[in-house]
C-alpha cells in the first residue's frame, strides 16, 4: 500500500528516491517540510523593502499606510543594520480607522510630511492592515490632490502595493522601483545613459559600480542609490532628507537610455523595472546574475565592454589577476568545506556561484522567497563546478534551515545576522553578508560584488577555517 501522503498536493502519488546528483524531494514550493506555520522567517516584511528603495531616490520621505508600530519595526531594522538615521513617515492608524478606513489619517499625513519636509517625492507603501480593509489607495491620493490643489511645493506622489502577507522584502523592493520607474519616466529624446537597477547592493557595492561605470566612461543612472542615503559622512546638523539618492530628472530619462543593465536571475518579469522600459520605451534589458565572483563579474565587464566600446580599465584586468593569485594560494585552505547560504534569492544564486568557483561545496542554498526560480538558477551558477548539485530551497524559514543543516554538517554558514543562532548551535563560523547584519558593525561598507569583493568574501572564507583549524589543534599553532 503507498502511504506517502502530501498535504501540499491534490494528486497523492509515490515520490522515488532522490537521485545522488539531485536535491531531496520537497514539498509545497520548494520547502523541506509540508507544513504551513513559519518559525524565524528567512525574510523580511514587504513594505521594509519598499522603504529601502523609496530611500534611493532623490529628496524622497518613505511613508506608510498603517498602523505606528509597522514603521517603528522597520526604522529599528534599518537603522541597526545601516548605523543612520531614517524617517518613514505613517499613516498611524488605530483600531477606530481598521473599521472606518484609513482615508482621512492618509491625507492628513501626507499634508503634515509635505509641510515638515517639504520632499520632492514621496513613496507611499501600504501593509497589511490597510490592505486587509480595502483601503483604495488610488482613489485617496486621488481626492488629496483634488483637495489640496496645484502648489509649487506639492511633492510628486508614487504609490505601491506591499501587504506583507503576500511577499518578502525583495518582492517589495522591486515593486517599489517599477513603481517609481512608471510613475517618473517619459518619452525623451535618445541618450547616451546606461541605466542599472542593481537591486538590494550595499552602499559599498553602489559606490564601487560607480566607479566602473566611470572607468568605461558610462554615464548611468542608478536606480535606487543608497550610497549616500544610508551610509553618510558626520554632519553638524541633522537632515531631514539626506543628500544623494537617484535624481528624479535622471529617472524621467530612463526611457531613453541606450540599455538598461538589471541585476538579478529571479525576478519576476511582471515586478521588472527592466522588463517595462523594454516593453514601453525600447530599451533593450540586460538581466545579468549579481556580479559576485569571478565568472558572474566577467560577464558584467564584458557587457561593459560592448557598451562603452571600450577594452576593461588596467586597474580591473589587474584586480582580477590579484584575484585568482589569491585563489591559488588559498585553496587548500577552503577546498572540499560545505557551506551553508541562505538570504535573498538573487544574492543567494550570485553567491553560489562564487563558492563552486573556489572549491567551496554550497550544500544548502535557502531563500525566504518564493519566486520559482531558486533552484533552477542555482544550478545553472554552479553548473559543472559541484561533485553534488547543491540543495537549493524556497519559501523557508530557520526552523527548517536548522533541521537540514545538522544532517548536512556543514563547515560553515553564509548569510545575515539572523543565521547566529545556527552557527552557534553547530560551533561553525557565520560569514556575514546582506541584509540584515545586527550583531557587527559595517554592514552597510560590506562590498559583495566584483573582483574586489570577491577578494574580501575570499579573504574572509579563508581565514574563518584556518582560524578553526587553528582553535581546534590541541597545541595551536601561529605559523600556517
Amino acid at each position: 500500500m503507498n502511504t506517502d501522503t502530501n498535504i501540499n498536493n491534490e494528486n497523492d502519488t509515490h515520490t522515488p528516491p532522490p537521485s545522488p546528483k539531485s536535491p531531496r524531494p520537497v514539498g509545497g514550493r520548494g520547502r523541506l517540510s509540508r507544513y504551513v506555520s513559519t518559525t524565524n522567517a528567512c525574510k523580511l516584511c514587504k513594505p521594509l523593502g519598499a522603504c529601502l528603495a523609496f530611500r534611493g531616490i532623490e529628496g524622497t520621505v518613505p511613508y506608510l499606510h498603517g498602523s505606528q508600530g509597522c514603521a517603528t519595526y522597520m526604522r529599528r531594522y534599518i537603522i541597526s543594520h545601516f548605523n543612520e538615521p531614517i524617517d518613514i513617515a505613517s499613516s498611524s492608524l488605530g483600531e477606530k480607522n481598521a473599521i472606518y478606513g484609513g482615508g482621512a489619517n492618509l491625507k492628513q499625513g501626507l499634508k503634515n510630511v509635505t509641510d515638515k519636509y517639504r520632499p520632492k517625492m514621496v513613496g507611499i507603501a501600504t501593509t497589511c492592515l490597510t490592505e486587509t480593509i480595502g483601503d483604495d489607495l488610488n482613489m485617496i491620493v486621488h481626492e488629496y490632490l483634488k483637495e489640496a490643489g496645484e502648489t509649487a511645493e506639492a511633492p510628486i506622489l508614487v504609490k505601491v502595493s506591499t501587504p506583507s502577507y503576500s511577499g518578502t522584502h525583495m518582492e517589495g523592493f522591486h515593486a517599489a522601483v517599477l513603481s517609481a520607474v512608471e510613475t517618473l519616466c517619459r518619452k525623451t529624446l535618445a541618450n547616451d545613459r546606461v541605466n542599472i537597477l542593481p537591486g538590494f547592493l550595499s552602499p559599498a557595492d553602489l559606490r564601487y559600480l560607480k566607479e566602473v561605470m566611470a572607468e568605461f566612461d558610462l554615464e548611468a543612472t542608478i536606480l535606487p542609490d543608497i550610497s549616500e542615503t544610508l551610509d553618510g559622512p558626520a554632519l553638524d546638523e541633522y537632515q531631514l532628507i539626506p543628500e544623494g539618492g537617484t535624481p528624479i530628472e535622471e529617472i524621467r530619462t530612463m526611457g531613453g537610455a541606450e540599455a538598461t543593465i538589471e541585476f538579478g536571475s529571479t525576478i519576476s518579469p511582471k515586478e521588472s523595472g527592466g522588463e517595462y522600459l523594454e516593453k514601453t520605451y525600447g530599451v533593450e534589458n540586460h538581466r545579468l546574475t549579481m556580479p559576485v565572483g569571478v565568472g558572474a563579474t566577467d560577464r558584467f565587464f564584458a557587457l561593459l565592454e560592448t557598451l562603452s566600446g571600450q577594452e576593461i580599465p588596467e586597474r580591473y584586468v589587474k584586480a582580477r589577476g590579484r584575484l585568482i593569485d589569491s585563489l591559488v594560494d588559498g585553496h587548500k585552505y577552503i577546498f572540499g568545506k560545505r557551506a551553508v547560504l541562505y538570504g535573498e534569492e538573487d544574492l543567494v544564486v550570485g553567491l553560489a556561484g562564487f563558492l563552486a568557483e573556489i572549491g567551496v561545496q554550497p550544500v544548502l542554498c535557502a531563500s525566504g522567497g518564493k519566486s520559482g526560480r531558486l533552484r533552477e538558477k542555482v544550478l545553472e551558477a554552479t553548473n559543472g563546478l559541484c561533485e553534488v548539485d547543491p540543495e537549493a530551497y524556497e519559501d523557508i524559514d530557520f526552523h527548517e534551515i536548522e533541521a537540514r543543516a545538522a544532517e548536512l554538517e556543514p563547515d560553515l554558514i553564509i548569510g545575515h545576522s539572523k543565521g547566529y543562532a545556527l552557527a552557534r548551535k553547530l560551533s561553525i563560523p557565520l560569514i556575514r553578508v546582506g541584509f540584515p547584519i545586527h550583531d557587527r558593525v559595517g554592514g552597510q561598507r560590506i562590498l559583495h560584488i566584483g573582483h574586489e569583493g570577491a577578494q574580501q568574501l575570499f579573504d574572509l572564507i579563508a581565514n574563518a577555517m584556518i582560524q578553526v583549524k587553528q582553535d581546534r589543534s590541541p597545541v595551536g599553532y601561529s605559523y600556517m
